[in-house]
């Protein structure tokens, strides 16, 4: 089960399915539950909703023998076999506090301080409850450390189920992602502008409230001739888009994980990430299956023009990164959280 607001979607909820379908596979009855996940000011009643869910039976009069919950404040849930695979807790309320305080009056910044408190409190209450811990990261696992002093272990979803292959090594870059500020697109976009990078393609998969002002940068940078958007893309649409690349270029703020590295890996791709990507440098390694550099916008244009201009290289780093991606199976996942 997880959380999640009205009419979103997220990657946590690819991971749902994923999962779900793994477990299926394995010859277990599995059904996914979507609970409520709340917007700013109102996220207590949310964890009690979740708190108040029966999960213990099916409406059909079946025993629930065991519930997995993936996100806030899906862990609420209360059941006696309770393991939680976490994505992520409310990030505004632990790494990503400064950057939402800043955006704070000082009377707003009183209200969220006090409501960060209880939602720590109630977060470190209800994940100490549950019977084995797992996170997808150790990004994630030592965010828990740091914060609510709890212990985990981190457990790497592999990319979802997926025809991925690889078509060659195309003339542009992909980055597929929510286009939202953390995903840092807008990076991208500055590094194209750059002269290593001036003659690369790039496509930009992906929706969220960023697009119109992204839209509005490659025009102003003059590259938008250069930068196709495509909105949101279906499996089929993403999976061609990985086939053909060249490279893929993915530098978040801190990610949780970050699936589009393993799908960039399982098609046999390099990915362009930075030094503080959190979830990709768990898999990345410079110039060995990709490369890392520092988040501004003349080394990331410098790395992409590497990528282009070495298609050997890109070719090398692409499938070391699918030997790397190779051993990730849902089948032992779905045998780790229900042994």
């Amino acid at each position: 089960m997880t959380s999640a607001p009205p009419l979103t979607e997220g990657g946590h909820l690819v991971l749902a399915r994923s999962l779900e379908q793994a477990l299926i596979e394995a010859g277990h009855s599995v059904g996914i539950i979507t609970t409520p996940s709340n917007r700013f000011g109102r996220q207590g009643p949310a964890y009690l909703a979740n708190w108040l869910t029966d999960v213990g039976m099916t409406g059909t009069g079946q025993k629930v023998d065991q519930v997995i919950s993936l996100r806030f404040p899906a862990y609420a849930v209360r059941h006696s076999n309770h393991v939680c695979w976490l994505v992520h807790t409310m990030r505004e309320y632990y790494d990503g506090w400064d950057r939402f305080a800043s955006t704070l009056s000082p009377q707003g910044r009183v209200k969220e301080t006090t409501r960060r408190s209880l939602i720590r409190a109630a977060d470190t209450y209800f994940l100490k409850r549950v019977k084995k811990l797992y996170t997808i990261s150790q990004v994630v696992s030592d965010r828990l450390t740091k914060w609510n002093h709890l212990p985990s272990e981190a457990l790497h979803p592999p990319p979802p189920p997926r025809a991925y292959r690889c078509d060659g090594y195309g003339d542009f870059v992909f980055f597929a992602s929510r286009l939202s500020p953390l995903k840092r697109a807008d990076l991208v976009l500055r590094a194209l502008a750059e002269p290593p990078a001036r003659r690369v393609r790039a496509v930009i998969g992906g929706e969220g409230e960023e697009l119109p002002r992204l839209q509005a940068l490659a025009r102003e940078l003059n590259i938008a001739d250069r930068i196709t958007f495509t909105g949101r893309l279906t499996d089929d649409a993403l999976v061609e888009q990985l086939a053909r690349c060249r490279a893929v270029v993915f530098v978040p703020k801190m990610e949780d994980y970050g699936f589009v590295t393993v799908e960039a890996f399982a098609s046999a791709k390099p990915v362009i990430t930075a030094s503080d990507a959190g979830g990709p440098l768990e898999f990345v390694r410079d110039r060995d299956n990709g490369r890392i550099v520092a988040p501004d916008a003349a080394s990331l244009a410098g790395a992409i023009a590497e990528a282009m201009d070495d298609p050997a290289a890109a070719q090398r780093w692409g499938e070391r990164g699918r030997a790397d991606v190779a051993a990730l199976s849902w089948t032992k996942v779905a045998a780790r959280l229900v042994p």
